[in-house]
């Protein structure tokens, strides 16, 4: 007959929140792959069955990673659509990107961007994870230009889908540099190039 007595369920001893920031940012600077499950519970602050048990495995740890990523970071750039016209939402979001992903608070560039374009075909499912991602914000992005072309605020016969591809493809473009190494300053000086090619703000 065991001896063993029963065990009882004991709180967390940890936030999840603040150890899901913590995988964020090991995501955010090593990629999906490049993230091992050491590196992983030593910035975490917690063993391997903890990890399992709170989280999952390693790719679903990444999907509330990437989810909570887009509540911290890219719902910032997001919310610059509410501006009141098509310029100043392009310019908001823009300089909003340019500004985050240089923020010395976190690490440099875009975890959708940076996160896992090139995954082995295993990990397939990441990349399609970062895709839908990047994807959302386009939409948002053209469904605000849509709104826009529809109150006579763009130019006739513009393409929100490309102008929304254009936008998208700049502030990735932008990510890219910043991991490298580029500063605010150097991004924002290309937004003001960006804007000129764009779309002149009324009754200029």
């Amino acid at each position: 007959m065991s001896t063993k007595t029963p065990t009882t369920g004991r709180p967390k001893a940890f936030d999840e929140e603040t150890v899901l920031d913590r995988a964020t940012e090991v995501f955010w600077r090593h990629g999906y792959e490049g993230a091992s499950l050491s590196a992983l519970t030593d910035a975490m602050g917690i063993n391997r069955p903890s990890l399992y048990a709170t989280f999952g495995n390693k790719e679903q740890l990444f999907q509330r990673a990437f989810a909570r990523y887009h509540q911290t970071q890219v719902a910032t750039a997001r919310a610059a659509l509410q501006q009141p016209t098509a310029y100043a939402a392009i310019e908001a979001f823009l300089r909003s990107s340019a500004d985050g992903l240089t923020d010395a608070a976190h690490p440099a560039g875009c975890l959708s961007v940076q996160g896992g374009l090139a995954c082995s075909p295993e990990n397939a499912r990441i990349s399609e994870i970062l895709a839908a991602g990047r994807a959302a914000t386009e939409s948002a992005l053209q469904n605000r230009l849509s709104r826009a072309a529809e109150d006579g605020d763009l130019p006739d016969g513009m393409d929100v889908r490309a102008l929304a591809r254009f936008v998208m493809a700049l502030s990735e473009g932008h990510a890219v540099h910043a991991a490298a190494g580029a500063s605010r300053e150097d991004l924002q000086a290309s937004v003001d190039i960006a804007l000129r090619a764009l779309i002149a703000p009324p009754g200029r």
